[in-house]
Formats: structure tokens, sequence, C-alpha cells
């Protein structure tokens, strides 16, 4: 069984041979192969070449396009300096206007960073489809809206201007979809959802202004034929009653959230992915107490999981430590 059977037996509820292993890897990924965080995220080719040298040495089952939050907003006008070993900066477009006809049109053809992903996933394609799944990545409406006008703006605007904040979240939504069915159409199998910011919020302001509009992405992701991974950093324990009813296919969990409480949320049917603290538990575990978080989040959450750190695999976690997070989990038969 390749890693491409096992990811997808996994969500079809059928036997496979071991759990999947998707954990994410960035400024760890560039590093491993000499390079920094700035090629990695301004250059497909690094990109794609240090997710690939990572899934064969560690056992990964997927192989990811995510680099950073700022592709959608560098195609909306966002100005982008490269960091070598951080983050990209980049300018908020509207960060001093609310006046949406400053924002360009993003396009996945002639918007930079936004074909630049595309490059990537139609590399994997090229190289890897029958053996890997190929994820390709969106920010969600939230997370896009406050990389536009800055993430203090828009927590604001989310309180004294809901309306300027849904028709914001409107144009989000719709670029997160064009751009996520050039990303199928090029070769990924599932698409992840970004929207961080989101756990930031208090319920009734995710369920009233995000969680719709995330719905119709995740139902836009669906119809293009992909299937949804949604990653929301943080606790989102106060925001489970509306992630429920994404109809999400992969959810991933932090280290702060329960993991039984997620999984009674979300029923029998989402794959859950997590939660082990990628700093105190992976960047500074030891194999021994890694693996054993793995194996007792798994007893918790049953069918359908995967291992997943609760969010990206810090640069300079020991070798020996990933390792021990991706060895084979045996499958475990489940009642659920």
């Amino acid at each position: 069984m390749n890693s491409l059977e096992r990811y997808l037996g996994m969500l079809k509820g059928e036997r496979v041979d071991h759990v999947p292993r998707i954990p994410i890897v960035m400024q760890y990924a560039a590093e491993r192969i000499g390079s920094n965080y700035g090629e990695f995220a301004s250059d497909f080719q690094v990109l794609v070449e240090a997710n690939r040298r990572c899934a064969r040495e560690f056992g990964f089952d997927q192989l990811s396009a995510i680099s950073d939050p700022y592709r959608e907003t560098e195609g909306f006008g966002g100005k982008i300096t490269y960091v070598r070993d951080g983050v990209p900066r980049c300018t908020h477009p509207l960060e001093n206007s609310k006046d949406l006809s400053f924002l360009l049109k993003p396009d996945s053809k002639t918007s930079t960073r936004m074909a630049d992903r595309i490059r990537a996933i139609e590399d994997y394609r090229r190289l890897d489809s029958k053996d890997f799944s190929i994820m390709g990545w969106v920010e969600g409406p939230a997370a896009e809206a406050a990389d536009l006008r800055d993430v203090a703006n828009f927590m604001m605007d989310t309180i004294e201007d809901s309306g300027f904040v849904a028709d914001l979240m409107d144009i989000c939504t719709q670029a997160g979809i064009s751009f996520a069915k050039a990303q199928v159409a090029a070769g990924a199998d599932t698409i992840g959802i970004g929207d961080a910011v989101a756990s930031q919020l208090p319920p009734e302001t995710y369920e009233t202004l995000i969680q719709q509009r995330e719905k119709l992405l995740v139902d836009a992701i669906h119809s293009s034929g992909a299937l949804v991974r949604l990653h929301i950093c943080g606790n989102i324990t106060h925001l489970l009653p509306g992630i429920a009813g994404l109809d999400v296919d992969i959810l991933d969990v932090d280290h702060m959230v329960d993991l039984a409480a997620v999984r009674e949320a979300v029923g029998p049917r989402v794959a859950i992915s997590g939660n082990i603290d990628p700093v105190s538990g992976v960047l500074r575990g030891t194999p021994a107490s890694i693996r054993s978080h793995v194996v007792n989040s798994y007893r918790i959450v049953g069918n359908p999981f995967m291992v997943n750190a609760g969010c990206e695999i810090p640069a300079g976690t020991p070798s020996k430590n990933l390792l021990a997070l991706c060895e084979p989990l045996d499958y475990m038969e489940t009642t659920r």
C-alpha cells in the first residue's frame, strides 16, 4: 500500500496498513535541503524538492504546497518582502482604507505568488501523483480579510462594522474558491484551508460572519472533486459546533484542544489530525514521549485519524523526533 492509497483508504473507512502521516513542514523542510525559508516561499522548485525529501526520509503520506499566508494577498495588491529565515512580510492593501475598489483581482495565472503555487502542484503531479496525496492551500475568509486589513483593524471591524467585514470576506471567499479550483485542476487531491484568526473570535462572530463563508468554500472545493483539510491554529473548542457543520474531511487540531471533545462534536466521519504541541512536544520532546502521545491520541480519537503535530514542525527539530512522530502506527479496529 503506497501513501496515496493509505491516505484515501483512511478517509473512505477502509482498512489500511497503518495510520497516515501528514505533518506540515516549511522552514524545517527548506533547511533539510540546505536552503532557507525565503527561497522556499519564493521558488516552487525549492518547496517541491524540500517536501519530497522530507516525505521520503520521514515517511509522510502527503506533499504540501503551503508556505505562508500571503499568496492571495499579493494577488490583491500586497507587496512582499522575503526574509531568509522567517515568514515573508507583506503590506496590507486595506490597512488605511475600507474602499474595496483599492483591491486588485487575484488571478492564479497572472498573480506571481499564486502562479508559483500552481507550478508546485503541477510538479508534484508530474513526479508523484500516483504515490502521494497532493495538498494545495488557500486562506480562509477571515484569515484573508485580516491579511488585507491587518489583524488589529479586522478585529475592530468585526465589532464596529460587520457589514464591511461581510462584504470583504465575500470577496475573499470568491478568490479562495477560484484559487482552490485552479489548484485542483493542476493536480491537488486535497485543499487545505487556513483560517487561524477565527480562533481569536467569539463563537457568535464565527457563526454569524465566518462559518457560512467557510462552508461556501468547502462546498466549492468538494464540487471540484477534491477533499478539504481545515487548519485553524489555536484553541477552537468554542468554534466546534460551527465547524461540525462545515462537512470537512480532515480537521487539524492544535495541542490545547481536547481530542475527545473534538470527536464528539464532529462525529465519526471526519478524520482528526493532531494534536501534539509542536514546540514542547516535538521540538523539545523525546522519541519515547512523542510516540506515547501519538498512540494515546489515536486511542482517544479512533478512526479516522492522521498523525500530525498541532501545527507546523519547528525548524531545529531533531531528526529522531520527527522520525518518532512518523513511525508507522498500526491500524486499530474501532467501533467508531
